[in-house]
């Protein structure tokens, strides 16, 4: 599978903060990636540096065959890394059509991109009419019109309505349907799981975890339990090597999985053991529960 972005070991240091902290991950073409992390955790940082308006402290990055130039290999990116800032008298397509000019492309294709975020009806509008989230979409139409090959989105859905998140999603859905790559950063667990296939988590410019989404989700689960002798019980799975993180609370115990164990059998071998269960429930971990364990594990 092509390459298009490898970063490796990269550092940031803003004097004694480090945004950025030997981060090192790889995207491959035709996926849709999350950069997922809590607020000010260097997602935005990090989308700086690869697009040469941060300077690295140390490590490095290679668009592409590893043999482009950043400056080069930028001209095949599409990128929204602030807020949408058009000009506010001049229309949707006049804004486009001065987008063209700037980055050396032609214009033919403004009907096409408007069409892709659903705003070609509204192509001769003010910008200054648009909501919110219609000037999103008009960023995301002008990130197009060089037909790139990844296009880099920071925290694409940012202060929209339902509506508007909607919309956003799914227009990042055809996009991706299209062959183009895509590299989003978010703090919404929600988001990236909607729209993503890969997800990058970093905590405090760390790595936590690399990989696809459905792979993140890894868990055996856990069981819910309650017993004539819950003491008896819990002395029963601490000892038991299936059974990590043994917690009670409110008369049930929680015992995590290590392995993949079934309900009926291990009733079977409590009741076995002289154990009998009154309560007897087993949960899978969500995809939050994975991603808050992630990030409170780093203090």
């Amino acid at each position: 599978m092509e390459t298009i972005l490898s970063i490796n070991n990269l550092t940031k240091n803003f004097g004694n903060l480090t945004a950025v902290d030997n981060l090192s991950f790889t995207i491959q073409k035709g996926n849709v990636y999350g950069i997922l992390g809590p607020n000010g955790s260097g997602k935005s940082t990090t989308l700086g540096i690869i697009l040469n308006v941060v300077n690295k402290t140390s490590g490095n990055f290679t668009w592409f065959d590893g043999s482009t130039s950043t400056h080069n290999a930028l001209k095949k990116v599409g990128a929204i890394i602030e807020r949408p800032n058009f000009y506010p008298y001049m229309t949707a397509a006049q804004n486009l059509h001065l987008v063209c000019k700037i980055k050396g492309v032609s214009s033919q294709k403004i009907d096409e991109k408007l069409k892709i975020v659903g705003l070609l009806e509204r192509k001769n509008s003010k910008f200054r009419t648009f909501s919110l989230g219609m000037k999103q979409r008009l960023a995301i139409a002008s990130a197009l019109l060089n037909d790139p090959e990844i296009l880099i989105l920071d925290e694409p859905t940012n202060g929209l309505d339902p509506q508007g998140i909607h919309q956003i999603r799914e227009i990042i859905k055809v996009i991706a349907s299209q062959g183009t790559t895509i590299l989003l950063a978010s703090h919404l667990l929600d988001e990236v799981e909607k729209v993503c296939n890969h997800v990058v988590i970093i905590r405090r410019g760390v790595k936590l975890y690399s990989g696809p989404v459905d792979q993140m989700n890894n868990s055996h689960g856990y069981f819910l339990l309650q017993a004539t002798d819950n003491e008896k019980l819990k002395n029963w799975l601490l000892n038991h090597q299936s059974f990590h993180k043994i917690t009670e609370l409110n008369g049930k115990i929680t015992a995590h999985l290590n392995t993949t164990v079934e309900a009926a059998h291990l009733n079977e071998q409590l009741y076995t053991s002289g154990i009998t269960l009154t309560h007897l429930e087993k949960k899978k971990e969500s995809l939050e529960e994975q991603f808050l364990q992630l990030t409170n594990n780093l203090k």
